[in-house]
């Protein structure tokens, strides 16, 4: 992929449906490219602060967050997805794996007014999934449990347990999920060749680079501009490129900051994060605010924008997300 690119145990009758002998095997009426169980399961791993058992691999995934696609697409299991919810900016992934991700059928993509998921628990239930991805106010694990459904966030949406965010820990969430879908050779090619690859964008930071950043998500059209502290794999991004996060003193993940606050810490650098819509909106958004003029990184035009997941939350994008800010900020 490239920048255009307490415990629950579930019973085996409800996750065992996938499992076939054959490796490579396609699973009947999912499409899903199974491998040879071989002992690997029953499977555990904690997420959010848990314990998920699977008896199987999952065939039948819902997916409510784009935030999997990379985790799936980096694993070979995309075509372990049945049905998808939310939006799925294609600005993320290259044109294959966009257009795998496109034709997986769509229960909805109806959003509220703070771009939280809007679906139902049935919608998601009739479905029979032996999988969910990713949690949303109305549909969480406990709520799952009831029916059998196992459920899993990625890790830094975790409203509970999650991990510290670090390109490390982008490598042991793989490995996890790679135990669950019976991809770890996979997993650890992946994980390598990200690791590789992050030490050779960090060859590439000057090494008399001492700028400060911030990076911010603002509210297009007036309203709360936040920031994001050391809790966010903003952070570790920032330290990555050879930048220091103004807002490093907060342990949070995100944080609200008024004008004020922006006009103290004074970064020399913005990074806008967006979702959709114009990338000149969200420039404006900062540029508009009462004193915004003064701040450093608007008089030097130092600004730059860039889609959500290439920052938040913690996943294989984070990577190409370093390369975007050291291709657009990496000479001061």
């Amino acid at each position: 992929m490239t920048p255009t690119r307490a415990r629950t145990t579930l019973p085996a009758a409800v996750l065992a449906v996938g499992l076939l002998a054959a490796c490579g095997s396609e699973e009947p009426g999912t499409g899903a490219s199974t491998n040879a169980d071989d002992g690997h399961y029953p499977v555990t791993i904690e997420n959010c602060g848990e314990e998920v058992t699977f008896e199987a691999e999952p065939t039948n995934v819902v997916m409510l967050k784009n935030a999997w696609v990379p985790y799936l697409d980096d694993l070979g299991v995309l075509d372990h997805v049945s049905a998808k919810a939310g939006a799925y900016p294609e600005g993320y992934y290259d044109g294959e794996t966009a257009s795998e991700v496109e034709g997986i059928e769509s229960l909805t993509d109806r959003v509220d007014s703070t771009g939280h998921l809007l679906i139902s628990r049935e919608t998601v239930v009739e479905r029979e999934p032996d999988l969910v991805l990713g949690m949303v106010d109305n549909l969480d694990r406990a709520s799952l449990e009831e029916v059998g459904i196992p459920q899993l966030e990625v890790g830094g949406l975790c409203p509970e347990g999650a991990p510290t965010p670090s390109f490390e820990a982008i490598g042991e969430e793989m490995s996890q999920y790679g135990e669950v879908f019976n991809r770890t050779a996979e997993a650890e090619e992946a994980t390598t060749a990200m690791m590789e690859r992050v030490e050779e964008l960090e060859a590439q930071v000057p090494e008399d680079e001492d700028r400060t950043a911030a990076v911010l998500y603002p509210t297009v059209g007036g309203g709360t501009t936040y920031a994001y502290g050391t809790g966010s794999m903003a952070h570790p991004q920032l330290e990555a490129a050879g930048l220091t996060n103004v807002y490093a003193d907060v342990d949070d993940r995100i944080l609200e900051v008024t004008p004020e606050s922006l006009l103290e810490e004074d970064p020399d650098v913005l990074i806008l994060l967006y979702s959709e819509g114009d990338p000149a909106a969200v420039e404006e958004a900062i540029t508009e605010l009462p004193g915004a003029e003064r701040l450093t990184a608007v008089r030097e035009d130092a600004m730059m924008t860039q889609l959500f997941n290439y920052t938040e939350p913690a996943s294989p994008l984070a990577v190409d997300g370093l390369e975007l800010i050291l291709d657009e900020l990496g000479e001061p």
